[in-house]
């Protein structure tokens, strides 16, 4: 991976710029959970009828203050999501996948939501307990995990229509190069199943601002962060002829054409 430029009125002081931001950033996302959001999140769990949707929208708020936090202390990386991109409801998103970011930006985006994510993290104290109340899909039935696989996807088709999305990286781990690699069709699947458009993200310059195998935000590098619509792909187009391995193809020609730029 190329390395970053450094803007010049940080040179000398990205030594300590880096690991003190990253410092307040992680700050945030641990201290904050527990002292700001915690007990709103124990407040929806014992008096909200639908738990995973309060789950959901706090999950929401409290990556969106993360995002709000990077703005103002990452000054150097600029922001640009496409208007179209906060008006989605009741899709299944795929998107590509860059960096750790790309996740909890996408949840910073959709106040109501949904993902797959590592059955691993499902066994985690505290966190895993989150994402199973947040009603979010492990990514395999291995263990305990295959009744809750089973309801989740029985509920799927109810909870697009009431307006939640579904977001995948369906390549299933982060590009360590920015190429697009093999997708997996399981996403496709359930757009298909259950009639939902799928929409085509791509996510520019995250790995830019938080590198993978880098502990430390790059904090003192120009860029610019961008979420932007490829496709819109209805279910009546998916019906005229597509196979999913060729709705596949087509998705990932999209990724591709836009990773090459």
């Amino acid at each position: 991976m190329k390395k970053p430029e450094i803007n010049p009125p940080c040179k000398h002081l990205k030594a300590l710029l880096d690991p003190a931001i990253t410092l307040l950033l992680w700050s945030y996302y641990t201290l904050g959970f527990i002292f700001l959001f915690s007990p709103f999140y124990l407040a929806a769990y014992l008096f909200t009828e639908d738990c995973a949707r309060s789950f959901q929208r706090l999950n929401h708020k409290f990556y969106k203050g993360f995002f709000l936090l990077i703005r103002i202390l990452i000054p150097w990386t600029k922001w640009r999501i496409q208007d179209e991109v906060y008006g989605i409801r009741s899709s299944v998103i795929v998107c590509n996948h860059v960096s750790y970011l790309d996740p909890i930006l996408l949840i910073s985006l959709f106040e109501q939501h949904s993902t797959i994510v590592k059955s691993r993290f499902f066994t985690v104290p505290i966190f895993g307990r989150v994402i199973e109340l947040s009603g979010y899909i492990p990514s395999s039935s291995e263990g305990n995990l295959s009744d809750l696989m089973i309801q989740r996807m029985e509920e799927m088709d109810g909870y697009l229509a009431s307006g939640g999305n579904l977001f995948v990286f369906p390549e299933g781990t982060r590009s360590l190069d920015g190429t697009v690699g093999p997708l997996n069709k399981s996403a496709f699947k359930i757009a298909r199943f259950c009639k939902k458009p799928i929409r085509v993200l791509f996510v520019r310059n995250t790995d830019k601002l938080f590198q993978p195998g880098r502990f430390f935000f790059h904090t003192c590098v120009p860029n610019l962060v961008t979420v932007e619509q490829l496709a819109s792909i209805e279910p009546e187009d998916e019906g005229r002829g597509f196979s999913t391995s060729e709705l596949v193809s087509r998705v990932r020609s999209l990724l591709e054409a836009q990773s090459a730029e």
